[in-house]
């Protein structure tokens, strides 16, 4: 009897957990703590904390437990984008601030210098002398010079909006710095080799990049690559190794992109394969030991805990690492320059992002901060890597992530193609996924031809396509759903930012018949707007060939020219602050739909930008949704 009265208590708990779904806050905050990294000696760690609108960075000293914030913003004025340490106390944080000049929304970007202890108040790294120019962006660092520990070399475009110089900057003083290399003609940006001499330059004329390496042997700069964007698979330089000759780049091999080092000491640069995997791109940048300064590894999302290692001895790390917490993503994220110290970041479905601070020599390993505490071991669903065939016969991939186990399904999904086009979903936690499914959806994000990550042809469909095969896809995906998960096929809705907002809106135009909703969040609706837009930049010939420049072609594949046609609900969401998509977008859409007298919704985002990165907006958009989808699926 006691066994059947625990019984019925279980299952009332059971369905009381069913019944009260986890609150959008849950999922719609800030992470809590993210870009955590220790300082050079291993005595301090840094992390951004979201609160309560704020962000902030701040400073724990691990000898005497102080904790101190050094940079606090609402996130109107300014957004911290990074942060690095660039000695044992002293941070650099780069904060973009919204401008809106001349009749051009756009953002520009500032590098800030703050006292790890608090001590002093946030300042400029730089300010601007008379006579020069004020660039857009002052937050490019080409290199800390780990050596030269009050010292940082910057990329900046003040004596000549065409060419980028760089400079030797004292922290000590916002005035102090000097020029050590006098921009070339289009160069965009320059890096550095491992003994911190400027090596290699890379840049764009109109569509051509290119790049131009500086010679130690002749001492003299050459030409070493050039190709014209989208045109021919690109190369694209990734770091030197500690030996000065050894340039690491990401090519193409067999139909996909991999790593390979180049000998720039040759005339014909030969190339040497150093890794690639068969089925997927390497995206990702190098990894370098701390220790040593060479390379020992690569980032590469396919891989188990999204690293491959060069060097077999932090493989084994890794390995032990995996051991500790099993069953989890496990990165190191960061480690002192000795790297007896690190900060573990760990991922599962019972902890969606905890950070470990380790120390190697006492072989201890402590639970620090967490990304999503009112996550904390509450039931999740792991994403699930699928594919199907699309019209024409191509494979797609892409990621399924059911209710979880608490939850009764509602046999309704949701279709949701990731921004870009050039761009790609990856498994592992993700917020945005995980809260629909949490209120009962099947979720399914397609890597739709065009997406990165599967090879150049691949990611080249997506060229000048908008509307066409990659719209198809989205619509056979759904199909296939349906018929592959116990969903009922008149109740899917698309739902997307971005350009996925805009495939979202096409598919309201063009696919009506396999969704009943639609939902875009800053999502393009008018092209020709978009690339008449882009004149005012200097991408304008890129975006041009891109998108395309025939005026009745883009014309037949903007959404807003056929509001007429769409007979299904629709919901915009959009920032009036995006400098991304045009807040223009969504709000003419939304005119021209209700000239039609059709069922629209439109929200706009009080000082949003193009990522939901103000939390009162993040959770308006959630809840905004969660009624859209609750009323119409």
């Amino acid at each position: 009897m006691t066994r059947l009265i625990l019984c019925c208590v279980l299952l009332l708990s059971a369905l009381s957990l069913q019944a009260k779904p986890l609150p959008v806050e849950a999922f719609g905050k800030l992470p809590q703590f993210e870009q955590v990294k220790l300082s050079p000696d291993g005595k301090k760690f840094a992390y951004v904390r979201h609160t309560k609108g704020y962000s902030l960075v701040g400073v724990m000293d691990l000898g005497s437990g102080r904790n101190s914030y050094v940079v606090k913003t609402d996130n109107q004025k300014f957004k911290i984008s990074w942060y690095v340490w660039a000695n044992n106390d002293k941070l650099l944080v780069s904060a973009d601030y919204p401008v809106y000049r001349d009749g051009v929304k756009y953002k520009e970007s500032r590098l800030l210098k703050a006292s790890a202890d608090g001590g002093s108040a946030l300042e400029p790294v730089i300010t601007i002398r008379q006579g020069e120019q004020s660039p857009q962006f002052q937050d490019n660092v080409i290199d800390l010079l780990p050596d030269d520990p009050h010292n940082i070399l910057m990329g900046l475009r003040l004596t000549n909006g065409n060419t980028l110089d760089v400079y030797k900057v004292d922290l000590s003083s916002a005035k102090k710095r000097r020029m050590v290399l006098r921009g070339k003609h289009n160069i965009s940006n320059w890096m550095t080799d491992q003994q911190h001499r400027v090596r290699l330059g890379f840049g764009r004329d109109e569509t051509r990049i290119f790049y131009r390496l500086y010679d130690l042997a002749s001492d003299e700069w050459r030409s070493i690559w050039d190709y014209e964007i989208f045109d021919a698979p690109d190369i694209t330089p990734l770091g030197f190794g500690l030996d000065p000759n050894t340039l690491y780049i990401r090519a193409l091999h067999n139909d996909h992109y991999a790593i390979f080092k180049v000998d720039v000491s040759k005339p014909d640069l030969p190339r040497e394969l150093v890794y690639a995997d068969d089925n997927y791109d390497i995206e990702g940048s190098l990894i370098y030991s701390r220790k040593t300064r060479d390379v020992i590894g690569v980032y590469h999302g396919e891989a188990n805990n999204a690293k491959i290692f060069f060097d077999p001895a932090y493989a084994q790390f890794q390995t032990a690492l995996n051991a500790a917490i099993p069953d989890a993503f496990n990165s190191v994220v960061s480690m002192s320059d000795d790297e007896q110290r690190y900060i573990l970041y760990s991922s599962n479905v019972q902890t969606p992002g905890a950070y470990f601070l380790g120390d190697r020599k006492a072989n201890t390993m402590d639970f620090i901060l967490e990304e999503y505490p009112l996550l904390f071991e509450q039931p999740l669903s792991d994403k699930q890597k699928v594919s199907y065939k699309a019209r024409d016969g191509l494979m797609i991939e892409g990621y399924v992530t059911l209710p979880p186990a608490n939850v009764t399904p509602n046999k309704a999904a949701l279709v949701i193609p990731h921004g870009g086009p050039m761009a790609r979903n990856y498994s592992g936690f993700d917020w945005f996924s995980q809260f629909f499914a949490s209120r009962g959806y099947t979720v399914f994000e397609p890597n739709f031809r065009g997406s990165s990550g599967y090879g150049f042809d691949f990611e080249m469909a997506s060229i000048r396509q908008w509307g066409g095969a990659m719209q198809d896809d989205l619509a056979d995906g759904a199909h296939w759903l349906a018929k592959q998960y116990p969903i009922d096929s008149q109740r899917i809705c698309i739902l997307g930012a971005s350009y996925g907002g805009y495939a979202a809106l096409m598919a309201a135009v063009k696919q009506q018949d396999t969704f009943k909703c639609a939902a875009s969040l800053a999502g393009v609706s008018d092209l020709e707007y978009l690339v008449r837009k882009a004149r005012r930049f200097t991408n304008y010939k890129v975006v041009k060939k891109q998108i395309g420049s025939d005026s009745d072609l883009l014309e037949q594949n903007s959404p807003i020219n056929f509001a007429k046609q769409i007979n299904i609900p629709v919901l915009l969401i959009h920032g009036d602050k995006d400098r991304v998509v045009d807040v223009y977008h969504s709000r003419e859409m939304f005119d021209e739909l209700q000239d039609e007298g059709k069922e629209v919704e439109y929200i706009e985002l009080e000082n949003g930008n193009h990522y939901l990165e103000i939390e009162e907006n993040r959770l308006k958009t959630l809840s905004a949704f969660e009624a859209f989808l609750h009323k119409h699926l």
